[in-house]
């Protein structure tokens, strides 16, 4: 139980230092939304509002296409990476760039004619609506190259650890994104074209910044058009649209959200719920940001079958996160008069009224989201195939349109925000029902609720998880694990090796990683028998160091010296170092027999 606890106090040591960065990347994008808003509403008017709301479910779909690029091209570079196969990776960033210019260029397509000759009938029936949505669309239209080709930029340079210059050009897009609204629709009246005209700028300095990497050398990926095996485009399509499943469906879902609204509300409905949605998708940024940082150690805990990582991450989830959220949603609710005053002013305007309901009642969906959003992560690292689109299905679609449609005749508007709880209530009780049917009874505990295979890992009596804070410890822990690959079979000779190496790391571990800050330390160690193997691995969150590296570097020394760590590279059948999300993880495979 104690080694249980320190590893999830490692986990959340590191899900926490991860989070500030993630929620303010995540947040960056939804300032735009907030920007249009604050313009719109009190520089050009209500109509200006439901226009930006009417082309929200479009601007998805652009969104949703780019991410079914870019995430299955993330994916497939880096498992070209893992092999080292450099050709092939140029391959791909060379492909998915001119598919992403070939993209935009259909839509710009469809929305300059959509535009210049008042073909937006499909999305609104409101003619002034209309008026401000076709300049909105030639606005734009300027902006769609750079809007997937950043994006693309800022899916590799991810892969590249260069995210800085993601969250950089961002900030210069919103700086900009707000001077040219100043210029563009408070100064030259340039209204829904303005407010459009600004972001598509903007839009192009975030590229610029971005491309710069590129352009410059200073990354990895270059272009070879020549080179570019056009069979991947398939691949990179499978690959991502699983992930961008639910974008997809929210477009869907907004296009019928959209069109109850208008048809029974009015389209001062539309302009009030869009205003509560751009504002709190800065709160939004708070449950993206978490997902981020699990995302990355559930892919990981599946990537190395995990189980006791990939629980703690869950476990987590529930008891940090969760209230934290909930707190979060509260103080929204509290604020919900003050937040709306940002953009009408009128209480007794109805889209006053109605913008107060919706910071009163969509945040209690987000507590819930989170729970979806963790499970959706893990059904698609781990292939859950069926449980990831049911949930996709219901979130991005079914139960939003269709608790709106069954509610908002005797409800109006509120029937939409309540309709987005009602969802969340839905897709939590979806997972509790999907692991009763796999389980055959209810959950009685994480593994269970996760349905987590039998096969995963090593087998619970195959595998030991213990925890070194000291030199004492180390020799202790060095002592169990001898006892334990006896116990399973394992030759004395290997025993006693597996025991050594895990002592001589550790003991590497605490001596040079625990002494190079002030901050507490301890080493997760996870010995198991699998097939005719015993497997060491050994995690830390000190200063990254590779142990490979190091002995490297003492082959030319005297011979006397790191006596221990040139004996392990000797009898070790295989090993491996990672720095994975700032966490040293070194896994040792000994022979069960030697």
């Amino acid at each position: 139980m104690h080694e249980q606890r320190s590893n999830r106090k490692i986990v959340t040591r590191l899900l926490f230092r991860l989070l500030p960065v993630q929620i303010l990347l995540c947040a960056v994008g939804a300032v735009n939304g907030i920007v249009s808003s604050f313009f719109a509403t009190n520089f050009v008017g209500i109509d200006a509002m439901s226009a930006v709301g009417v082309y929200g479910p479009v601007g998805m779909l652009a969104t949703s296409i780019g991410t079914i690029l870019t995430g299955g091209s993330a994916i497939l570079c880096g498992k070209y990476m893992g092999q080292n196969e450099r050709e092939k990776m140029q391959s791909v960033f060379s492909l998915t760039l001119l598919l992403s210019l070939f993209i935009a260029v259909v839509f710009i397509a469809a929305f300059v004619p959509m535009g210049l000759f008042d073909l937006t009938g499909f999305l609104s029936k409101d003619v002034s609506v209309r008026a401000y949505l076709n300049k909105y669309l030639l606005g734009q239209a300027i902006g769609m190259v750079p809007l997937l080709l950043g994006n693309t930029f800022a899916a590799f340079l991810s892969i590249e650890n260069k995210g800085r210059r993601t969250f950089t050009a961002s900030v210069i897009y919103i700086a900009v994104n707000i001077l040219l609204n100043f210029v563009f629709v408070q100064m030259m009246k340039l209204e829904a074209f303005g407010l459009a005209l600004a972001s598509s700028l903007g839009m192009w300095i975030f590229l610029g910044v971005q491309a710069e990497a590129f352009v410059s050398g200073k990354s990895h990926f270059r272009l070879a058009f020549p080179k570019m095996n056009w069979k991947e485009t398939g691949q990179i399509f499978r690959i991502g649209l699983p992930g961008a499943a639910s974008n997809v469906y929210q477009t869907g879902r907004g296009l019928i959200v959209n069109w109850l609204l208008e048809s029974f509300v009015g389209s001062v409905g539309i302009s009030a719920f869009s205003t509560a949605n751009y504002l709190l998708n800065v709160f939004w940024a708070v449950p993206a940001g978490m997902l981020a940082v699990s995302r990355m150690l559930i892919s990981v805990s599946v990537g190395e079958e995990d189980r006791q990582t990939l629980t703690d991450v869950m476990r987590n989830m529930f008891t940090r996160f969760v209230p934290l959220q909930c707190i979060i949603s509260l103080l929204i609710i509290l604020c919900a008069v003050p937040f709306t005053t940002l953009f009408y002013q009128d209480p007794s305007q109805s889209v006053f009224q109605m913008t107060v309901a919706g910071f009163r009642i969509l945040p209690l969906c987000m507590p819930l989201s989170l729970i979806y959003m963790h499970f959706s992560c893990y059904g698609q690292a781990s292939n859950k195939q069926v449980l990831t689109h049911i949930l996709a299905l219901l979130d991005g679609i079914v139960c939003v349109a269709g608790f709106t449609a069954l509610l908002i005749r005797p409800l109006g508007i509120n029937s939409v925000y309540i309709a987005n709880v009602l969802n969340g209530v839905v897709t939590t009780i979806v997972i509790v029902g999907y692991a009763w049917l796999k389980n055959r009874h209810l959950p009685h505990n994480m593994e269970e609720l996760m349905v987590i295979p039998a096969d995963f890992g090593a087998r619970p009596e195959d595998r030991m998880d213990l925890s070194v804070q000291d030199m004492e410890a180390a020799v202790t822990v060095s002592r169990q694990i001898q006892d334990f690959c006896e116990e399973h079979g394992i030759s004395k000779r290997s025993s006693y090796l597996a025991g050594l190496s895990m002592e001589e790391m550790a003991g590497n571990i605490i001596d040079h990683g625990f002494s190079k800050d002030k901050r507490s330390h301890s080493v997760d160690v996870r010995v198991a028998k699998k097939g005719n193997d015993v497997i060491l691995r050994i995690k830390d969150d000190c200063v990254p160091f590779d142990p490979g590296e190091r002995q490297k570097l003492t082959d030319n020394e005297d011979i006397s010296k790191n006596i221990g760590l040139r004996m392990v590279f000797r009898m070790a059948k295989d090993i491996k170092y990672q720095n994975i999300l700032g966490l040293n993880v070194l896994t040792i495979r000994i022979p069960a027999e030697s």
